[in-house]
């Protein structure tokens, strides 16, 4: 087996310790997001828009970071992005203090576009590594999750209380400060530049989305995505309203993020050893199992085993649909399909988290759980039809 090279190694190291600090702000707003939007909306239907926000901050702030990172380089953008996070966590604070939903609001949104930066370290991973090792360099960064798993849900639990009557206050302010730290690390990063790999030449994007197997990773990573997000922003109000704790949902939370990413560590060996369709149509099978087991009632280890499943199957099916993505473009082309992955992908996860309020405060959370099989299935379909198609594998560094 060949060795790894010191700067992959740690350039690998690096970004996935900003991918756990990041995603330790990224809990943090969904663990708080709809408690505190319950508590400061007009209407408690609203309850979830922070977090519906914080999702379009994300879909629309990744193009424009994928511009910034091939201009001026993928640091720049990652610099960018922590301090997206900062500002994040210092607009919170007043909005919490000054009780403005309005605020709130901004605060995650500029949580969001954070969150679309941080998400392009796999594949900033995947692009410094050689074509055999990029499934595993991609996994070892979103393994960097596991962390954020443990961070993002303890700052929430210890911080919560710190700054009364303000809940949540002296989170966010801890939110700044680990975005802080993130930015730090980043800056340590090396990575080749994108223009010198990647250029501007390459087919269309139309041509490149006639690709079997690029519309069905879109679909698949989209749809686990949105179906994740859609139940993962109802459960922590979802508990609350059956009359369970904060503390409780702070740890479902925990547990579903640690299975988010706990899995990277052998997410792309079990991509090597099975191939990507069949990690990712066991991951849908886990997300609709999820669903089956929220179905059958609402103490406390029902939310905890659907968020925990929810989690497993999204990094099987996620991490496999962005395996599926690195077969679909040249070398050329990769930063732009790699962006129109990341957009689309986001965009269609908006719908779920909009969704998520409304579907939780005018049906109930049995609904919340139905309404995940039918796109489950959808994403079946388009799994399918990518067997046979033809990869377009990037095979330059």
């Amino acid at each position: 087996m060949t060795a790894v090279p010191t700067l992959e190694r740690r350039n690998i190291l690096r970004l996935g310790i900003a991918q756990a600090l990041a995603g330790a702000n990224a809990t943090i707003v969904f663990a708080t997001g709809a408690i505190v939007g319950n508590g400061l909306a007009p209407n408690p239907a609203l309850a979830t828009l922070p977090i519906s926000i914080f999702v379009v901050g994300m879909a629309l702030c990744t193009i424009p970071a994928g511009m910034l990172a091939q201009r001026h380089g993928r640091r720049a953008a990652f610099l960018a992005g922590s301090g997206c996070g900062v500002l994040a966590g210092v607009l919170a604070v007043p909005a919490v203090l000054l009780a403005s939903f309005p605020l709130f609001c901004i605060a995650t949104f500029f949580g969001g576009a954070y969150a679309a930066v941080a998400q392009s370290f796999r594949f900033a991973a995947a692009d410094a590594a050689p074509p055999e090792r990029r499934p595993r360099a991609l996994s070892a960064v979103m393994a960097g999750g596991v962390f954020a798993g443990v961070l993002g849900p303890q700052l929430v639990t210890l911080t919560m209380n710190l700054w009364l009557p303000y809940l949540f206050a002296a989170t966010f302010a801890a939110q700044a400060v680990v975005a802080i730290l993130a930015g730090v690390i980043l800056g340590g990063v090396r990575l080749p530049p994108i223009a010198a790999a990647d250029g501007t030449s390459g087919r269309p994007l139309a041509e490149i989305l006639r690709q079997p197997r690029f519309v069905g990773a879109v679909v698949t990573g989209a749809i686990a995505y949105m179906l994740m997000n859609l139940v993962m922003t109802a459960a922590p109000l979802a508990m609350k309203l059956c009359g369970l704790s904060q503390e409780d949902a702070n740890l479902g939370l925990q547990w579903h993020v640690i299975a988010m990413y706990g899995p990277s560590f052998f997410t792309g060996a079990l991509i090597a050893r099975f191939g990507t369709p069949v990690i990712v149509f066991v991951g849908l099978l886990l997300i609709a199992g999820a669903a089956g087991v929220g179905l059958t009632g609402v103490a406390v280890a029902h939310f905890w085993i659907v968020l925990i499943l929810l989690g497993l199957g999204w990094n099987f099916a996620f991490v496999g649909a962005s395996a599926l993505v690195l077969e679909c473009h040249q070398p050329d082309e990769r930063a732009k399909v790699q962006t129109l992955n990341d957009f689309l992908v986001f965009g269609l996860m908006a719908i779920g988290s909009f969704a998520s309020g409304g579907i939780l405060t005018h049906y109930g959370w049995a609904m919340v759980c139905w309404v995940t099989l039918p796109p489950t299935v959808l994403a079946v379909i388009a799994l399918l039809a990518t067997r046979g198609s033809q990869r377009t594998v990037a095979t330059a560094a």
